[in-house]
């Protein structure tokens, strides 16, 4: 059985997790890192196969979390960085940086933002690979 390869980014106040290998998973493994992100009241993006989850803790952290819960996988860690210090101007994330922006909210902007910093989106929803 395929083990799942997930490669962790920390991110303010929270940590994003991509599942490089989804499709080579079983569904009932699929179903227990769901469960994972459900039970952390976390949020599991199927379209960009990744969750977030609202917790602040590091790579180290989470590495045992999964080996306290017997979840055997393959981990990397990653860390994005941006060359710009531009912040969202407006709304729930207001402030932060649009390399702190959760997955789904800059995927969402990419496809509804038609405002001044667009350029900004797609050049982090392109780094981030989404």
């Amino acid at each position: 059985m395929t083990k799942p390869h997930f490669i962790f980014t920390k991110q303010k106040g929270a940590f994003r997790v991509h599942v490089k290998n989804l499709e080579a998973l079983s569904v009932e493994q699929i179903r227990e890192i769901e469960e994972f992100v459900t039970a952390r009241k976390g949020y599991f993006d199927f379209e960009t196969y990744t969750f977030t989850i609202q917790k602040n803790i590091d790579y180290e952290e989470f590495v045992r979390l999964l080996e306290s819960l017997h979840v055997k996988a393959r981990v990397e860690k990653t860390t994005f960085y941006t060359q710009s210090s531009a912040r969202i101007p407006f709304g729930q994330y207001k402030g932060m940086l649009y390399s702190e922006l959760p997955d789904s909210y800059l995927q969402w902007l990419k496809n509804n933002y038609m405002g001044s910093d667009r350029e900004i989106v797609c050049t982090e929803v392109a780094k981030r690979k989404l």
